[in-house]
């Protein structure tokens, strides 16, 4: 049985699949009318990480210019790399007559300068709510420059407006946008698909690791393991190398599998929103290009990465390469070594919603009591804090000044991390980046231990 927690609001009633939770969906927890601090960022947000996972693109965001400097911020802090991100700058006139000018000029902008070979659209509350037509106005631009013989970059265009999603639904239907766009049928190809999810640069660079011990060929999608995590270089890349050539994406159709992750899937088949189903990048490729779905939780904990590796084995017809067994072993290991430290621990989790119930899941694992609301706010958390007593809070840095109320420890992961270092290189998939997670927490709750007592033990 779980320990898990839930309040829903009257218009957020899903089950919580994957977590052994399936409350009765007439029953309402506490309801309010508007958020206070939301848990969740902007859906372009989401569509720009997809667009600097793919190779020569540059994102440009159809909306305002506060909408792609406030996107510019949030990564740039959280990744410490530098990040160009175009906007259409709507201004008072471009709202009431619409955007096509701006448009045309803002990628006319962008070609002149970046030279990009791929365009990410991302649209804004602003630009859906006036209705702008941006397949039209792609056409158009591609009507006035063909005749001149000029090289057109690709486009991909996502709809995003963050009213209808938060920055990791932005994610999830822009890496939807892009396959539905690209994906074709050419030749069998030997090789998988695997769409990661939104998690940082050192898990996909763990991700490539792996897959190329099992001696697999594949394509990753987005990977922004070089253009969010580079090189330092003497001179400043307008576009940074990496990401996911489009040809790549192309082939995705002509793939033998595709490995999905994300934990808010119902038997593994499709993703529960509210409003009912809504088909995954994943879902797409299957039912279109018949290429089997692979869906399953992000590989955090024993239990999810050895469902991970156990697919990974059934797909190449390999054994698991001896230093993962080992891997998970040293793994097994620390569990044993530390379970005095951690069991019957409480843990409030926020963040991204497949991050965080990978994380419940991974919290039972090791004997901590999760607890977790759906599309909640900050201060609504704060008040539950006050009733659930939690030892640790684990999520980004926005949630930080509950922590520091209750005088409790943070464990931060997920997006974003403002007031730590070297967040696109903290892993958290895999046995060895749970590993690395479960040090963390641990840690934090001996130093919390050892801080708080009136001895001041220097051997706990």
């Amino acid at each position: 049985m779980s320990n898990i927690k839930n309040i829903t609001t009257e218009t957020n009633l899903v089950p919580l699949q994957g977590l052994g939770v399936n409350p009765p969906l007439g029953v309402r927890g506490s309801s309010y009318v508007s958020s206070r601090n939301s848990c969740k960022l902007c859906a372009p947000l989401g569509a720009s990480m997809v667009f600097k996972g793919i190779e020569g693109c540059v994102p440009l965001i159809h909306g305002s210019q506060g909408c792609a400097t406030y996107i510019r911020r949030y990564m740039i802090s959280h990744y410490k790399e530098p990040v160009d991100i175009a906007s259409s700058n709507f201004s008072e006139e471009t709202t009431v007559f619409g955007g096509s000018r701006n448009f045309i000029t803002g990628i006319e902008n962008i070609v002149k300068q970046y030279k990009p070979s791929v365009i990410g659209i991302a649209s804004t509350c602003l630009s859906e709510t006036i209705g702008e037509d941006i397949p039209g106005h792609i056409r158009n631009y591609k009507e006035i420059h063909e005749a001149d013989g000029a090289v057109i970059p690709t486009f991909i265009n996502a709809s995003t407006p963050s009213y209808c999603g938060s920055h990791a639904e932005g994610f999830h239907n822009t890496v939807l946008a892009t396959v539905k766009t690209l994906a074709k049928n050419n030749v069998a190809l030997d090789a998988i698909t695997i769409l990661p999810g939104m998690v940082s640069p050192a898990d996909i660079r763990y991700l490539k690791e792996v897959l190329t011990d099992f001696s697999m060929k594949y394509i990753l999608f987005p990977d922004y393991s070089e253009t969010l995590d580079n090189e330092y270089t003497s001179e400043y890349q307008l576009i940074p190398t990496g990401g996911t050539p489009i040809s790549a994406i192309e082939r995705m159709g002509d793939t033998k599998a595709v490995i999905e992750f994300g934990t808010n899937f119902n038997k593994g088949t499709q993703r529960i929103k509210d409003a009912g189903t809504v088909q995954t990048a994943g879902d797409w490729l299957q039912a279109t290009h018949y290429v089997k779905n692979h869906a399953m939780p992000l590989p955090i904990g024993i239990e999810a990465t050895d469902k991970f590796m156990n697919t990974l084995s059934e797909i190449s017809g390999l054994e698991m390469p001896e230093y993962i067994r080992k891997e998970r072993g040293r793994l097994v290991d620390s569990y044993v070594d530390a379970h005095k430290y951690v069991f019957g621990k409480r843990a409030i989790l926020y963040g991204e919603e497949d991050l965080v119930t990978a994380l419940a899941d991974w919290c039972r694992e090791i004997g901590v009591e999760p607890f977790w609301i759906k599309g909640t706010d900050f201060e609504t958390l704060k008040e539950e804090a006050e009733k659930f007593k939690p030892d640790f809070l684990l999520g980004n840095s926005k949630g930080y000044y509950i922590a520091r109320e209750r005088k409790i420890p943070l464990v931060r992961l997920g997006f974003p991390i403002h007031d730590r270092f070297g967040a696109n290189r903290m892993h958290h998939i895999g046995y060895r980046g749970t590993q690395e997670l479960f040090d963390r927490v641990v840690n934090a709750l001996i130093e919390y231990k050892q801080e708080n007592s009136p001895v001041g033990y220097k051997y706990i």
